[in-house]
């Protein structure tokens, strides 16, 4: 088993939209309900700090691997794809120096049920970090993936998938982040 110990910084804003678990009141309109909730859609350490959940880096670098479909030298049609779907693994999250006190919100009208196209729209307030920077540490159980190999789709991730809301992969502009250092443990 290798480490990929990565340095990242982001190239456009961050966004979460994690699922608020909060249920409005009687007599709350959706406008009040939403501006008393919108930060339950961050995750948030016990000290207030936001994080993005390691899962959303693992997640990205698979999605990559699918994007780029690169043929592995030696093995016929085979690709690298899943090999990142099950053989990489993130385990922390990337802790941001942002706390949850001080972050501000971006009011957008959206579909209500969340799919694009949909005809009933409603305001709603999501987190938006301007700007973020940090190490995350892969850990890299299939031998077949190398340090060249790994980097080319850790830096293809970044531009062309990104992490959380309104990413590239999801038809947005947000969660892209440029690969600053690798190390290779």
């Amino acid at each position: 088993m290798k480490k990929a110990i990565c340095r990242l910084k982001s190239a456009s804003p961050y966004s979460q939209g994690r699922f608020i678990q909060s249920e409005k009141s009687r007599d709350e309109t959706h406008a009040d309900f939403e501006k008393r909730v919108w930060k339950e859609r961050c995750h948030v350490t016990k000290e207030g700090n936001l994080f993005i959940p390691p899962m959303c880096f693992k997640n990205c670098l698979a999605e990559a691997a699918k994007y780029k479909s690169i043929q592995i030298p030696g093995k016929g049609k085979s690709t690298f794809t899943k090999h990142f779907e099950a053989g990489i693994l993130v385990v922390e999250p990337l802790v941001l120096d942002t706390k949850i006190d001080d972050i501000h919100g971006e009011w957008l009208h959206v579909p209500s049920d969340g799919r694009r196209g949909g005809s009933k729209r409603v305001e709603k307030c999501f987190p938006l970090v301007q700007n973020w920077d940090g190490v995350v540490e892969f850990l890299v159980l299939d031998e077949i993936i190398t340090k060249d190999v790994f980097t080319e789709h850790l830096r293809d991730a970044g531009s062309f998938i990104g992490v959380g809301r309104f990413r590239p992969r999801n038809n947005g502009y947000y969660g892209r982040f440029s690969v600053e250092d690798v190390d290779w443990v």
